[in-house]
């Protein structure tokens, strides 16, 4: 990992969660803990409605800090009710914390590769439906991370387990002065949430 996303890492693990949040998390530390335990693969799929912002982020700071802590067999996808694009401004946001951003595709729906480290597979990222051939169809966790996606599926096929982890969007300052600000608190938020689930997953 580069300097600048092990300083984010640093910062986001000094962040303090409410025993609220913690007891929202639990669920999805127990069944990560629960295949660690069985030695099986660890799929996780965040669900979002337009699969643009709070999916992606989550997907990839998962993935980043199953690396970070060492937990093998982790796989990180994401996915929407419907597929719209990934925010340019989520990919500049991961970028100021560290993250490699290559742009693969400046199609509408444009594809990145996302780096966490120089020696490993990056993350790709693209909007696609939470069922797109690209994401798992068995044995997987369906985390819903906006109130209207967990509402409006109430059934994800193939998951094993569906567990509500839900983000405010950023997407209401799109526009305004505090866009950058809030980017980058929502970015290293769900950052500092996702270094807790997987310090406790090595407990």
């Amino acid at each position: 990992m580069n300097t600048t996303l092990l300083e984010t890492i640093q910062q986001v693990s000094r962040i303090e969660l409410t025993e609220e949040r913690k007891a929202i998390l639990q669920p999805l530390i127990n069944y990560i803990a629960g295949k660690i335990n069985h030695k099986e693969e660890i799929r996780l799929n965040f669900i979002c409605t337009h699969n643009s912002r709070r999916s992606h982020l989550t997907q990839i700071w998962a993935q980043t800090m199953a690396f970070y802590h060492d937990v093998n067999k982790v796989e990180c996808y994401s996915g929407g009710t419907e597929a719209t694009a990934l925010f340019p401004k989520v990919a500049e946001t991961l970028m100021h914390q560290g993250f490699q951003i290559i742009s693969l595709s400046a199609l509408t729906n444009p594809v990145y590769a996302i780096k966490f480290d120089e020696n490993t597979i990056p993350v790709i990222g693209f909007s696609k439906t939470f069922d797109n051939s690209f994401n798992p169809t068995s044995h997987f966790a369906a985390i819903m991370t906006c109130s209207s996606a967990d509402e409006g599926c109430p059934f994800i096929a193939g998951a094993e387990k569906r567990i509500p982890i839900r983000f405010e969007d950023p997407k209401v300052y799109d526009g305004t002065t505090l866009m950058d600000a809030k980017y980058a608190e929502r970015s290293l938020e769900i950052a500092s949430e996702m270094f807790y689930v997987f310090t406790q997953c090595k407990l």
